[in-house]
């Protein structure tokens, strides 16, 4: 399909060379079409980076129905669908693009916090209050996030190399006290002699 090749090459320029740096004529060249296509399937370059950003809604729906996931699960499940996603080749793609993209791009970093406060944190049911609620699952989603720019953007080892079991045995316990652990410490006082 046309307008599938034509937003794979989007993606791969939008994260590469950022809004300015990215012209339609080579996001046409790349994926071996008029530029004219462009503008037929999606009316503009902001109509393209646009639908290049959004993720399928397949997955919005797949993080709303983790967070029902039973509460001593709860880590284990998110950190799963999270490595899931980007093993997907239509989700992965998506997903490294809003990333690479909302670093130089603000309308792509301002969809990227709508999406991690509306569809990543905002359908949470974690906590005693909103405000404990939205602590606790915006730690789950920075560390989820920062372990997809280590593992699927950057690739540094070992991180990159792990099995999905040996990142799930590592990582889920630290989402899971953020799950159902206390999250503040009591203040050490510190006694000088």
């Amino acid at each position: 399909m046309l307008s599938g090749r034509i937003l794979a090459a989007a993606r791969d320029e939008f994260a590469t060379h950022g809004w300015a740096g990215t012209t339609l004529r080579a996001i046409a060249r790349s994926a071996d079409v008029d530029p004219a296509l462009i503008y037929h399937y999606f009316g503009s370059k902001e109509g393209l980076l646009d639908a290049a950003t959004t993720p399928p809604q397949r997955w919005l729906d797949g993080v709303a129905a983790t967070w029902n996931t039973a509460p001593d699960e709860l880590g284990s499940a998110l950190l799963r669908l999270m490595l899931s996603a980007w093993a997907d080749d239509e989700i992965g793609p998506v997903l490294r693009a809003v990333l690479l993209t909302a670093a130089h791009e603000e309308s792509t970093r301002e969809k990227l916090r709508r999406i991690v406060e509306g569809s990543l944190m905002g359908v949470s049911r974690l906590g005693a209050d909103d405000r404990d609620r939205a602590v606790r699952s915006g730690l789950i989603s920075s560390q989820m996030m920062g372990l997809a720019l280590m593992r699927y953007v950057w690739r540094v080892e070992p991180i990159a190399s792990m099995t999905d079991d040996e990142l799930v045995g590592a990582v889920a316990p630290n989402l899971q006290r953020y799950v159902e652990g206390e999250l503040t410490a009591e203040p050490t006082s510190q006694h000088v002699d």
